[in-house]
């Protein structure tokens, strides 16, 4: 599991600058401290809202620690609230509220199922979970197709970001 959540994360530096992409996840341990550590390691921002039974642990050096004092509930909405979009590698309770979060705040979801874990009951999921389709949740058992995906958005939303950002009246050209 280790090795696929790296590969996602060191594709991600291949395919983003990391000065541009910021994680954000809802504690140190687990998978988390895996993504966390490698992230840093590869020169990513990283901000950390933990839960308020969380607080005190160390947190590694460089990354941005946001202590909200809420329960784990509340920081994983904070967490998917803070986000474009929700990248789920595996877990349990949490990430599935958190994938449910994103959806009502019609932000995207790239799921990454056949973990072992408890989030692979997402793989029975529609890809929109009711009929107002605020937000796709799209589904991998290949990393690397979730990869290519996530880091195509990435870039549209980048793109999107330039574009919205240049003056009124000025002409863009599409290649």
């Amino acid at each position: 599991m280790i090795s696929r959540v790296s590969r996602i994360v060191r594709g991600l530096r291949e395919c983003y600058d990391a000065n541009d992409l910021v994680f954000v996840v809802g504690g140190y341990w687990g998978l988390m401290k895996e993504v966390v550590n490698l992230a840093l390691e590869l020169g990513f921002k990283v901000i950390i809202i933990p839960p308020i039974e969380q607080e005190d642990v160390r947190f590694p050096e460089g990354a941005m620690v946001v202590k909200t004092g809420t329960s784990y509930r509340v920081r994983s909405v904070f967490l998917v609230r803070t986000s474009d979009v929700l990248v789920v590698l595996g877990g349990g309770a949490g990430c599935i509220q958190e994938l449910i979060t994103a959806y009502t705040e019609g932000k995207p979801s790239y799921v990454l199922i056949g973990t072992g874990m408890p989030t692979d009951v997402i793989e029975g999921m529609p890809e929109y979970l009711d009929y107002r389709e605020l937000a796709p949740v799209m589904k991998y058992r290949d990393e690397n197709t979730l990869l290519k995906d996530l880091c195509d958005h990435l870039k549209h939303m980048k793109a999107e970001r330039k574009e919205s950002k240049r003056p009124t009246g000025e002409r863009s050209e599409v290649p």
